[in-house]
């Protein structure tokens, strides 16, 4: 199945290593790990799913908010309870007590911010959620809580909007690669995928979330080399 997402090697005879090794990272992912899958939406999101409707792109928007410093399992069970309530709604969001939200909430830390943001991002974002329409990375960007990876993840996997995801995984697998220097700035690993890769929303989603396997499987802080296939394949130096 996971062929159908490979990408083709167009670049064998230019000068463009990062081109090729960027490309190479992605098909050695998606030979070891196959394809991942993204976003609990009425059971699980598959890349060639097209055609979402309001709630479940409200779904992601929230589940967006819900992940930032925390693990996902933790979302889980927040997106089970508001489900359970009848509040993947935008509507039902912005009526509902706060009190009551952060409750609700409350297995994905933060739990009292992270309800003031979410009827902040919903009330911000009312028209985009209803509509389906795109709304502008400066208009996700000026909204409080919202940084540039909440508003990439928002983008990408809620409106289909093809542009990459990155996380502590991308820069880190990045750094030890050799592709970015330490720090590695969101901007510099986003311009990496961005200048490098054909510009496509199912690429796009596909690549983040094979980092993002890779990184808690593999690549982890004290990471598991002789396991990697980066490393087999001399595409890691580390």
């Amino acid at each position: 199945m996971y062929k159908e997402f490979k990408i083709a090697f167009n670049y064998k005879n230019q000068k463009d290593e990062d081109k090729n090794i960027i490309l190479k990272i992605y098909n050695l992912l998606l030979e070891q790990y196959g394809p991942q899958g993204w976003w609990p939406v009425k059971g699980k999101y598959f890349p060639d799913e097209k055609n979402r409707d309001e709630e479940n792109r409200y779904e992601i928007i929230v589940g967006a908010i819900l992940t930032q410093n925390t693990a996902w399992k933790n979302v889980e069970k927040a997106l089970s309870n508001l489900r359970e309530e009848g509040l993947i709604d935008p509507d039902r969001i912005m009526k509902i007590d706060t009190n009551k939200l952060a409750e609700l909430i409350r297995s994905s830390g933060y739990y009292n911010q992270k309800a003031l943001r979410l009827k902040e991002v919903t009330e911000n974002l009312l028209f985009y959620i209803k509509t389906g329409k795109i709304p502008k990375r400066e208009e996700l960007l000026i909204i409080r809580g919202i940084g540039p990876e909440t508003a990439d993840s928002i983008l990408l996997y809620a409106f289909h909007y093809p542009i990459f995801v990155v996380d502590a995984y991308t820069r880190r697998l990045l750094i030890r690669i050799g592709l970015c220097k330490f720090p590695c700035s969101y901007d510099d690993a986003q311009n990496l995928f961005m200048s490098n890769l054909p510009r496509d929303e199912k690429l796009f989603n596909e690549y983040h979330a094979l980092i993002v396997k890779h990184g808690k499987d593999l690549c982890k802080k004290n990471p598991l080399c002789s396991k990697c296939i980066l490393k087999k394949k001399s595409i890691c130096p580390k």
